[in-house]
């Protein structure tokens, strides 16, 4: 069944767009069908992780009445589709974040699996993409007042009546300071799909202008991602064979393989 997975948050700078982006081609990995949509029309930030920060046609055209929505989708050499906002201040005062709900059905001509990269906080724009899902998945970090907004988020989706898939908590240290997945889960109140661990693979892939999927799929942020690809497809995929083997990584170190 074809569906809309918004990716949300209740406050900025958790990992939404890298969390969008990776479950995204996470799941491409596992062979579906994915489109990523840049649903921040504010600070948009897919374009530019994937090396298309200027395109002819996007998301704004599309909400603008001005192009059809398969018209906006560009493909990454990577494979996975993405349907970037335009960084113009000026179209932006144009727009009507809560139009979006209207497309729906066409964004899901175009793919099965559609992932949408939500603007941070919990405003009209962030509203009216959570109006728009068909599920939502909330990312957060494992400190307080990460915490505390997600719990926001979760409360106002709850009331809009949408499916919560459950908590993605990045950036994770495994440190006392943190606060530990039974205190996340016990707070929020949904399911933890998974934690992604602190890893520098991901700013080197940011600086590729790629998923870390596709630069470094054997890090542990790669393989994190992958195993919440596999929990929500319900297919298998085992970690620790997809593990980095010593000899892969001494090669490495010494550039003489991959990234």
């Amino acid at each position: 069944m074809k569906k809309i997975i918004v990716i949300t948050s209740g406050k900025g700078g958790v990992g939404k767009t890298t969390t969008a982006i990776n479950l995204g081609a996470a799941i491409n990995y596992f062979g579906k069908d994915v489109l990523i949509i840049d649903g921040n029309l504010t600070t948009p930030n897919i374009g530019v992780h994937l090396n298309s920060p200027e395109v002819p046609i996007n998301l704004n055209h599309v909400l603008s009445g001005k192009a059809d929505a398969f018209e906006a989708v560009y493909e990454h050499e990577s494979g996975i589709k993405i349907m970037p906002s335009s960084l113009s201040i000026r179209e932006l005062s144009r727009i009507k974040p809560e139009k979006i709900k209207d497309f729906r059905e066409d964004f899901k001509k175009i793919s099965d699996y559609i992932i949408v990269d939500s603007a941070a906080g919990l405003g009209n724009e962030a509203l009216s993409l959570i109006n728009m899902a068909d599920e939502l998945i909330v990312v957060t970090n494992p400190e307080m007042p990460a915490i505390t907004d997600a719990l926001k988020a979760i409360k106002i989706a709850e009331q809009m009546e949408k499916s919560i898939l459950g908590v993605i908590v990045t950036r994770v240290k495994n440190n006392e300071i943190e606060m530990r997945p039974d205190i996340v889960k016990e707070m929020l109140e949904v399911p933890i799909l998974g934690m992604v661990p602190e890893d520098i693979s991901v700013q080197k892939s940011l600086n590729m202008k790629n998923a870390v999927i596709h630069t470094h799929p054997k890090s542990n942020a790669s393989r994190a991602y992958k195993e919440i690809a596999a929990r929500l497809l319900e297919v298998p995929y085992d970690s620790d064979k997809d593990r980095e083997k010593l000899f892969e990584r001494v090669m490495r170190r010494l550039g003489l393989r991959g990234p």
